[in-house]
């Protein structure tokens, strides 16, 4: 032993620590396996039998004792590894008591159950309505304004718009369901001091009062097409963290909380379908024609002259060279975050429920109102209609003629 203690020393400490080899090792200052060893000798030596705590044979045995220690510590970092460690799945049964999250695709949007002369599925891409944003119509030329009774009305227009253009504008409007996507950044969040600062309400009533307008939004679409299925992915502007996260980034973020909520008021109802994955992309097919759904924050970049549409294209074949890796293809790709609508054939690029803010206004970016997609998925060619759908009423012009034109001399 390294260190001197007399026979007499030790023996006190025995008695005082009640046999414990761990806690003579504690008041002695040296290893368990050094407590062991001194006991044996001085038994040995002196011809007596050090009390010890009969009830705990790790007292007897060394190894024991090392292996319970371990035990221990394994045990204490189970535990810190499962408070700290609140995955989906986690989440989803043992705090909001749903079912399991592996989603089967509905029947419905399988090729072999399209209706005959159906015009297709309809799917509606609502994201970026940054929910409880204040948007001053004095900072921005009056071209635009945003609060919660606006944020109201806007929803409450897109849903009732979304149902007239595919029931009153479509020939024999026989859909088998509605794809109703959640693309990210529903609520306004606080990762920016001045959000902190100017929105109308603090986030947690932001996220209740967003909760109520989101299954009346679900509720109807249900009542009019019959079947909903609602792929989620989360945004950059509903995170609780100063920059957004790699890993974990659904499990800090407030659009995941949300759909959780939405899945769990849902749960019972045969009609409506939640897709809420783990990671940022969600991947779903109708009639065959393969989707892939982000929120599109990773994309980066872009100039005066190309705008959203070149740091777009570039994430876009950077994500179909992974997705073709991993056997994952996609035909078209899905994304919100630009508040800029484009609706191509390979990606659909999702307007915004807040319309031109601030923040737009002195990046000097190009105009663009309020506005989200939609659009039909074919069984046969694929994607077909593509229909804007404005919440904002129309701008009057002066003139009345269907049609104008200027005179050259």
């Amino acid at each position: 032993m390294s260190k001197q203690i007399s026979d007499e020393a030790f023996i006190e400490a025995w008695n005082r620590c009640g046999g414990s080899p761990t806690a003579v090792s504690k008041d002695l200052g040296i290893g368990v396996r050094a407590v062991y060893d001194r006991r044996n000798m001085i038994e040995a030596r002196c011809n007596i039998k050090l009390k010890t705590n009969s009830a705990n044979p790790a007292y007897q045995n060394p190894a024991a004792a090392e292996l319970q220690s371990e035990i221990r510590t394994l045990k204490a970092q189970l535990d810190a590894v499962k408070r700290e460690t609140l995955d989906q799945e986690y989440v989803r049964r043992k705090i909001f008591k749903m079912a399991e999250a592996n989603v089967t695709q509905p029947s419905w949007l399988l090729p072999a159950k399209a209706p005959k002369g159906s015009p297709g599925v309809p799917t509606l891409l609502a994201s970026d309505w940054h929910w409880g944003e204040i948007v001053d119509p004095s900072q921005i030329n009056g071209v635009n304004e945003y609060n919660l009774e606006i944020a109201h009305r806007r929803a409450r227009r897109l849903i009732e718009t979304t149902i007239s253009l595919l029931k009153h504008h479509m020939v024999n409007p026989d859909y088998p369901g509605i794809v109703f996507a959640l693309g990210g950044d529903m609520v306004s969040g606080d990762i920016h001091e001045e959000l902190m600062a100017t929105n109308e309400v603090e986030i947690m009533p932001v996220v209740l009062d967003l909760f109520g307008v989101l299954c009346w939004c679900i509720e109807t679409l249900v009542d009019h097409f019959g079947r909903a299925f609602v792929p989620c992915v989360g945004g950059n502007h509903g995170r609780n963290t100063h920059k957004i996260r790699a890993k974990g980034r659904n499990h800090t973020s407030f659009d995941w909380l949300l759909y959780c909520f939405l899945a769990k008021r849902f749960e019972g109802d045969k009609r409506v379908t939640f897709q809420i994955p783990n990671g940022s992309d969600a991947s779903f097919a109708v009639y065959g024609h393969r989707y892939l759904l982000t929120h599109g924050d990773q994309f980066r970049g872009g100039d005066g002259v190309i705008g959203a549409l070149g740091p777009i294209i570039r994430g876009d074949h950077r994500k179909r060279t992974r997705q073709s890796q991993i056997g994952s293809e996609y035909d078209t790709m899905l994304l919100g975050h630009w508040h800029q609508l484009i609706q191509l054939r390979r990606l659909i690029v999702n307007g915004s429920l807040v319309g031109y803010n601030e923040y737009a206004y002195i990046n000097n970016f190009p105009y663009e109102p309020p506005q989200q997609a939609l659009w039909l998925t074919h069984p046969e060619r694929g994607i077909t209609f593509s229909m804007p759908v404005q919440v904002e009423g129309r701008v009057e012009h002066k003139s009345s003629s269907w049609v104008s034109w200027v005179e050259v001399a």
